[in-house]
């Protein structure tokens, strides 16, 4: 080996390393590699920013921004709420729920599609007095499953397809996964309907929690402010270096039996005001003690909510604002007016000073804010909502317009009349000039983090390949399964990259593992496209482990999942995938 084989060899483990550390977050290390690839020579300097220009790049960016206009219509809200019932057998529920899904997430981002149909899932277990544990894990099985059918399903069909272009001269187009990933499909949402979600612990069927996170009863409290109360004349936001110190909650004011607009933060305190406190019993005490308050009762959680106040439960995903931060940190009390009231994590509630707590991804966040503020607030978080949306903004003749022209972009793409990025653009430039997507959320749309991962592996990638790095890696599998068939081999790469795919982010597996396979199939003389195949399914299906895709970590709070309760669908998923999956690639694409 080279200099640069072994540079760029070891940057990959480190990369690798840091990845599954998981304490800096994936793009932030992709970005310190490139910059280190380029300070020692193996990244040209031309070559340093081309994966921000690369095709896979434009399509994940522009397939995130149309997935948002679709969803902006309330189509699918619609569609969900008109197929879901919460009488119907719960086996029956989660196929038709995993149907939708996998159908949705076929033209759509199957990240977007879990956002949009989980609240729907959860209201559904609500009415059938179920634990959304028993249908969130199916749920987001059915959405990755969903995602390789096509092209844009997922991210890793557009870096297989993309890579494609540059190893074989042709790109894989819209439909070219469809046959496989369609089998693959159909027998995967078939065992998870029928046995998979059976394979969920029990202790899990039996949480719950959005209830248990809801559940403040013994934590609210109303204080009297009295005439020698040290807070007089003072302004309800100025209790909040105050109420941080003893981590309370200050969730409104009520005066002269009024409850104040909002959460009256601009307010003078005078002698005779209620203050509206949550906290522990413990932390109540010392701050009524130390304001000079008096209690007048205790109430539930209905005491502290009018018409201006409302709550709301939100997940957080890989890419939210607030993940790796603190309320404190965001100053979300004093910017926005929202308090956060509870967060949930793997099951685990967290009351206690909620607001110095680092968020992560996959918590549950219970907020408290001005009724008409709070969808903005869960925007500017980057959160996921855990109740349905409103259908009002439903625009059904807009709706019609809106999925016509992105099925017209597809068509005009499959057949090669357009560019698949050219139709796509053309897509979203049609949906803002509609009003499908206000010019706000065109950035918002995107994922950046997913984008600056892409665009910082892709370099370093093609230099590993050009640098002979990826046909050493090839050659030394083919020697290790050296008088073996094929087809054990394009065994052993699937599994090989399934297993990758479980423990890292799945772009980055498939921006490996598919030069490897092309290198490996050139070297057996048999179809790179057989190779292709088996790594785009095997990087689409992480099922062991809440890191392997984004779905699985947005489901961990919900249902109240551990690290541990995803193997036991996701191994006999997995293992069901491959042997289904060799098959079915050997027919479509023989070698």
């Amino acid at each position: 080996m080279n200099f640069d084989q072994v540079f760029l060899f070891g940057l990959l483990i480190l990369i690798f390393s840091f990845l599954l550390w998981g304490r800096i977050r994936y793009d932030i290390v992709t970005i310190a590699a490139l910059f280190i690839a380029f300070v020692a020579g193996v990244i040209p300097h031309e070559d340093v920013f081309s994966g921000f220009s690369h095709p896979a790049t434009v399509i994940v960016a522009l397939v995130l921004i149309v997935s948002r206009g679709l969803s902006n219509l309330g189509a699918i809200e619609l569609l969900s709420r008109f197929l879901v019932d919460g009488s119907r057998k719960l086996g029956t529920h989660i196929g038709l729920m995993s149907a939708i899904a996998a159908a949705l997430s076929a033209m759509m981002n199957n990240v977007a599609t879990l956002a949009l149909l989980m609240p729907v899932d959860m209201q559904a277990a609500g009415k059938a007095k179920r634990s959304p544990a028993l249908t969130l894990m199916p749920l987001s099985f059915a959405t990755i499953l969903g995602g390789m059918v096509t092209l844009i399903g997922t991210p890793t069909n557009v870096v297989i397809a993309t890579f494609r272009e540059k190893a074989l001269g042709e790109p894989y187009q819209m439909f070219d996964f469809t046959p496989v990933g369609m089998v693959v499909s159909l027998v995967g949402i078939l065992f998870v309907a029928t046995i998979g979600w059976r394979l969920i612990p029990l202790d899990r069927s039996k949480h719950n929690t959005r209830e248990e996170l809801m559940d403040m009863e013994g934590y609210i409290a109303e204080a009297i402010i009295q005439a020698d109360s040290r807070i007089i004349d003072m302004k309800l936001r100025d209790l909040d270096e105050m109420s941080a110190e003893y981590d309370v909650n200050v969730l409104g004011l009520v005066r002269q039996g009024k409850r104040l607009p909002g959460t009256a933060r601009n307010y003078v305190l005078r002698e005779n005001d209620i203050l509206v406190l949550e906290a522990g019993p413990d932390a109540i005490e010392q701050f009524v003690g130390a304001a000079g308050l008096k209690f007048i009762g205790t109430d539930k959680q209905a005491s502290i909510l009018s018409e201006n106040l409302a709550l709301i439960e939100v997940v957080v995903p890989e890419s939210a604002l607030i993940k790796g931060r603190s309320a404190l940190d965001l100053q979300l009390l004093y910017r926005q007016g929202v308090t956060l009231l509870g967060v949930s994590r793997k099951g685990k509630r967290f009351r206690d000073r909620v607001r110095k707590l680092e968020i992560r991804a996959g918590d549950i966040l219970l907020l408290l804010g001005p009724e008409d503020q709070l969808p903005d607030v869960v925007t500017w978080l980057g959160c996921l909502p855990l109740a349905e949306r409103g259908l009002q903004i439903i625009q059904r003749h807009k709706a019609i317009l809106a999925v016509g022209l992105f099925a017209l972009a597809i068509i005009v793409a499959s057949i090669g009349w357009l560019y698949l990025p050219v139709a796509l653009m053309g897509v979203v430039v049609a949906y803002v000039l509609l009003k499908i997507i206000p010019l706000s959320q065109i950035y918002s749309s995107v994922e950046w983090p997913v984008i600056v991962l892409l665009a910082c592996l892709i370099p370093i990638s093609t230099a590993l390949e050009t640098n002979g790095g990826t046909a050493l890696v090839a050659h030394a599998i083919v020697e290790l399964t050296q008088g073996l068939s094929p087809v054990v081999v394009l065994t052993v790469i699937m599994l090989i990259t399934m297993t990758m795919s479980d423990v890292l982010n799945n772009v980055g597996t498939a921006l490996i593992a598919a030069p490897i396979s092309v290198d490996i199939a050139q070297q057996l003389n048999v179809n790179p496209d057989s190779f292709l195949m088996a790594v785009a399914v095997a990087a689409s299906c992480a099922f062991l482990t809440p890191i392997g895709h984004k779905n699985n970590t947005i489901i961990m709070g919900p249902g109240g999942y551990s690290f541990g309760d995803y193997w036991r669908m996701g191994l006999p998923l997995e293992i069901l995938v491959v042997l289904v999956g060799i098959p079915a690639i050997l027919v479509v694409w023989p070698l």
